[in-house]
Parts: C-alpha cells; sequence; structure tokens
C-alpha cells in the first residue's frame, strides 16, 4: 500500500491550498486518515482526522481554517487549507491509522 501526497506549494498569507492524499488501495474508503504537519525544529503534530464517511476531529490551530474530506471514488482524502498563516509552514504529510502507512510529504510554505 502506498501513499502519495500532493498538493503543497508557495501561498501568500491568507491564500488557500488543497492537499490530496491518494491511496493504492480501494479498501483506502474504510479507512482512519489523518494529515500531520511538521515544522522545522517542531515534533510531527496531528492536523485533521477523518473516520467512516464524515466523522473528522480538526486541531484547535486551524480549526475554522482547514477542513478534511474523503472521495471514495477516488481513494484520495484531501485537507483544505483556508487563510493560511505563515506558522502554517510545515511539510505536510498523511497517514493511514488503520495500516500505520505514512505518505512522503509535501512541503506547504505561506509567505508573503
Amino acid at each position: 500500500v502506498q501513499l502519495q501526497a500532493s498538493g503543497g506549494g508557495l501561498v501568500q498569507p491568507g491564500g488557500s491550498l488543497r492537499l490530496s492524499c491518494a491511496a493504492s488501495v480501494s479498501a483506502f474508503s474504510r479507512h482512519a486518515v489523518g494529515w500531520y504537519r511538521q515544522a522545522p525544529g517542531n515534533q510531527r503534530e496531528a492536523v485533521a482526522t477523518i473516520r467512516g464517511e464524515s466523522s473528522t476531529n480538526i486541531a484547535d490551530s486551524v480549526k475554522g481554517r482547514f477542513t478534511i474530506s474523503k472521495d471514495n471514488a477516488r481513494n484520495t482524502v484531501y485537507l483544505q487549507m483556508n487563510n493560511l498563516k505563515p506558522e502554517d509552514t510545515a511539510v505536510y504529510y498523511c497517514r493511514d491509522f488503520s495500516i500505520n502507512v505514512w505518505g512522503q510529504g509535501t512541503l506547504v510554505t505561506v509567505s508573503s
């Protein structure tokens, strides 16, 4: 099983990005999946998780700005990030909790 994370890039403060985490197995739709991030010098932290079809949990630091969703037909989980701030700059990773597999990470840089 492989997870392919994509969608990172450079964005100005206040901008938006959508990250994608695509899995190589159809069973992904039944798995619990999460997004984590790690900024330079910091520990990896959980950002958002989704279980089942729509049970989500969002970290307080991004609540109201980030949402997580799942497209079962595409075996893909998304992280929509709005009103981005410089402190959101990090490498973002997706993780399939059900099989404990991590994606390779995608860099998000928020800077003017």
